[in-house]
């Protein structure tokens, strides 16, 4: 038991950082209505990630290239209003989440580890995190964090009513970016996407309320990162999946609660 609580420290406390950040964000991604973003900005970071296993050779541009992805996308999101009055900004999204997909699929295959590569973009390596690693992501994560407490009623105003100038639309998709940046790294895209969706999801069955949101959703997506990662430990599987899989569950089972307690309301 000690040597599995050990072993799962940094893991764990991994997961708490991320799960902090995310539902954040995903409080705001579901007030917008456009769910698949953060997945689409995820995947265009991911080609940075890509071209950073190809070309990176050194420190410096293993960051640079995932940072430059992630100022782009932030670049082209941030006129997804403009964007609407011409075309489905649903469709845009897609069409650029499957565009990125495409674009890092080509650039791995021209690395020797390329299908591995892929996997680590997708799944993340979470169980081998080391303390160097969360020690930045809290300072990255703290500083956006209190960027966005202070400045909170711009950020509302532009998620809840669409009101807002270009250059804080801009600045809300450069901090999403950065934070998707380091997390995509951490713990890949698969286990990024839930954290963002599912704890906001579950917490906005029972109420409107950001802060009550943001504690049920914390809460439960503890619960879940560590049923995934003991599972994981136990039975030698992958974590990331397994924690999709937890969080899931108990979106389907609060659902469930939802449903049978009363009557449906409008999200």
């Amino acid at each position: 038991m000690m040597e599995a609580a050990g072993f799962l420290l940094y893991p764990f406390a991994a997961c708490i950082i991320l799960i902090l950040i995310h539902t954040y964000f995903g409080i705001h991604i579901l007030e917008r209505g456009i769910i698949f973003v953060d997945l689409s900005l995820a995947q265009f970071v991911g080609v940075g990630i890509a071209c950073s296993f190809l070309y990176g050779h050194d420190g410096a541009a293993r960051c640079v290239l995932p940072i430059a992805f992630a100022v782009l996308g932030a670049f082209i999101l941030s006129l997804s209003r403009l964007i609407a009055r011409h075309t489905n900004i649903e469709a845009f999204i897609g069409v650029l989440y499957i565009f990125s997909l495409a674009a890092c699929i080509l650039i791995l295959d021209r690395s020797p580890h390329g299908m591995e590569e892929f996997k680590a973009i997708l799944n993340g390596d979470i169980i081998w995190i080391n303390g160097r690693d969360i020690f930045t992501a809290s300072v990255l994560y703290a500083a956006i964090g209190i960027f966005h407490f202070i400045f909170r009623e711009r950020f509302l105003s532009l998620s809840r009513d669409g009101k807002g100038s270009y250059f804080w639309e801009f600045i809300f998709f450069l901090s999403f970016a950065v934070v998707l940046t380091k997390s995509v790294q951490m713990a890949g895209i698969l286990q990024v996407f839930a954290f963002l969706i599912i704890p906001a999801l579950i917490g906005r069955l029972f109420t409107r309320e950001p802060l009550r949101i943001l504690i049920g959703g914390w809460l439960l997506g503890i619960i879940s990162s560590l049923l995934g990662l003991s599972a994981s430990y136990k039975w030698d599987l992958p974590a990331a999946p397994l924690i999709v899989a937890s969080l899931s569950c108990f979106f389907f089972i609060m659902l469930a609660v939802k449903a049978t307690a009363g009557p449906a309301e409008k999200n």
